[in-house]
């Protein structure tokens, strides 16, 4: 028994028991946080067992739309010190919501390469990156840009998920940070740059998910 959330693929697997979700991709289940939604889903799947011979292949009833082109509403921390980039100033400034997530269990990936005292310096080799410095002497904490890169977009997500007060609709919180923060503009320029001075493409494509190139 299987849940898909790619019709056409779904057809072509021929899988004893496969139940359709017509939902965003990275949420098989439906609506985060919504046990009763989820628990309908995972009962209509189990349902498919008592089908005497299989292939079987049903579409889910409710259709939940991708919402990815609508902003997320979400506060950025005013500016105080004029001095620093914006962009590195943001990133301090999310850090009280970064760590209330953390206490609240609202966990996400960060931590390959950073802590949340390395996030500013990550963000200013990014900087540094997308002025022209090569990524090699950019000087990124943990020497590991990718994953620098990963960090910073779960440190991000986790402050937002504290910051907006709702559950965000798919993909949206990576338009907020790729799109309005100032960090992202700045990893979006970065990628930029590395292209045009002619860097290996894994390098710099997987600075930001695919969804956010262009």
């Amino acid at each position: 028994m299987s849940l898909s959330s790619v019709r056409g693929q779904a057809e072509r697997v021929h899988a004893p028991r496969m139940l359709h979700c017509e939902f965003p991709l990275g949420r098989p289940l439906g609506r985060p946080g919504d046990a009763k939604f989820q628990r309908g889903v995972l009962r209509a799947a189990f349902e498919m067992l008592e089908a005497p011979t299989g292939p079987v292949l049903l579409d889910y009833p409710e259709v939940i739309l991708d919402e990815q082109a609508e902003q997320l509403s979400c506060p950025l921390p005013p500016r105080h010190d004029g001095d620093s980039h914006p962009a590195v100033e943001e990133a301090r400034g999310l850090r009280a919501a970064f760590e209330r997530a953390g206490e609240s269990a609202l966990r996400s990936g960060f931590g390959k390469k950073l802590t949340a005292d390395t996030v500013p310096d990550a963000v200013a080799a990014f900087i540094r990156i997308a002025d022209g410095t090569p990524f090699e002497d950019a000087d990124v904490p943990g020497g590991d840009l990718l994953a620098a890169g990963h960090d910073l977009r779960c440190y991000y997500e986790q402050a937002a998920m504290q910051l907006a007060d709702h559950v965000p609709a798919a993909r949206q919180t990576e338009n907020w940070i790729y799109r309005q923060t100032e960090t992202g503009k700045v990893i979006r320029a970065a990628a930029a740059a590395m292209k045009e001075a002619g860097v290996a493409q894994p390098l710099w494509f997987y600075l930001m998910p695919a969804s956010q190139a262009g």
